[in-house]
């Protein structure tokens, strides 16, 4: 079983042809991703009784993803897109992020997981955040540990207060991806590689086994303990960014998990990657997220749809 701890939310879409409003949320978008990559997983978040809720609840499950918390008396939480001229999105956001008291529950919520995936907004804002550590923590011994800052500014602008609550993330992760503009804004003035090279060294010795980089039109950069490798993106026909970063991490999670590396018996093994098979790794990702952009919406896609666009 895999588990995605995180925040939900209705995406508002504001384009030139119209609004749009569907189900989105960074880790609510790799849950998605994985399960229609064929993968068992759990989603561990909050939503409200309301109408918003239902939909969130609707789209987990319609995609077979298990919903194991009851929705709360908070409403749903809503994040306002705006699309530019070349589909790029930028984002404002009305929302609460808090989980209910899981400490008497975390135990049989986490007893099968063997990879955990956390990020974004889940683990920055109070309360959830300390909820969401205290998550990590406990799954850690068992269950190999992914992690995506997916950092918004808009909403936590203290870029001092949020580096170290972002590194101790990375400090527990096994796999860890940022895109660019994350380092950037986390490390002003610094290449984001290098921000990355030093990430890989946190939590020593047990240090991230891998930490990539997106970079857009650029590709994906990685590097493990083996060395640093790069891959190109596809070239596709973009219709918008919108959950492309989330794509990309559920089918670099999901390679994961394909060649049995995940949980934490594994941790050696995941270690011992080889440049070349991490390049495997970011090339089935990139694709993933091709896929994404080339049509509108946080829209992962399934294994047949990535079996299908393998030619570049």
């Amino acid at each position: 079983m895999l588990t995605v701890i995180g925040e939900g939310l209705i995406d508002v879409v504001h384009k030139p042809t119209g609004t749009d409003a569907h189900p989105g949320g960074s880790p609510l978008n790799v849950a998605i991703g994985l399960a229609r990559l064929d993968h068992p997983v759990q989603f561990i978040g909050r939503y409200g009784d309301d109408p918003n809720g239902r939909l969130l609840t609707q789209h987990l499950k319609s995609a077979g993803v298990l919903v194991p918390l009851p929705p709360d008396g908070t409403p749903t939480s809503v994040a306002a897109a705006e699309l530019d001229h070349k589909g790029a999105a930028s984002y404002t956001f009305d929302l609460d992020w808090h989980l209910p008291d899981l400490r008497d529950s975390l135990s049989t919520l986490l007893g099968a997981t063997t990879l955990l995936h956390t990020g974004s907004i889940a683990t920055v804002l109070e309360p959830g955040a300390a909820q969401v550590l205290s998550a990590v923590e406990r799954a850690r011994p068992r269950a190999t540990i992914g992690f995506d800052p997916n950092c918004r500014p808009t909403i936590t602008t203290d870029r001092e207060a949020v580096r170290p609550l972002v590194e101790r993330f990375v400090a527990l992760a096994d796999v860890v991806k940022a895109s660019d503009e994350d380092l950037a804004w986390l490390y002003p003035g610094v290449d984001p590689l290098e921000s990355a090279r030093r990430w890989k060294s946190l939590g020593a010795p047990e240090e991230p086994a891998i930490v990539v980089v997106t970079r857009g039109a650029d590709g994906p950069w990685g590097i493990c303990a083996a060395g640093e490798v790069e891959v190109p993106a596809a070239k596709v026909r973009v219709a918008d960014t919108v959950g492309a970063g989330d794509s990309f991490m559920a089918a670099l999670l999901s390679g994961v998990v394909d060649r049995e590396l995940d949980g934490a018996q594994r941790r050696g093994e995941l270690r011992r990657l080889d440049r070349d098979e991490l390049r495997r790794l970011l090339d089935f990702a990139a694709r993933a997220a091709a896929v994404t952009v080339s049509r509108p919406g946080a829209n992962p896609p399934s294994r047949a749809e990535l079996r299908d666009n393998l030619p570049r």
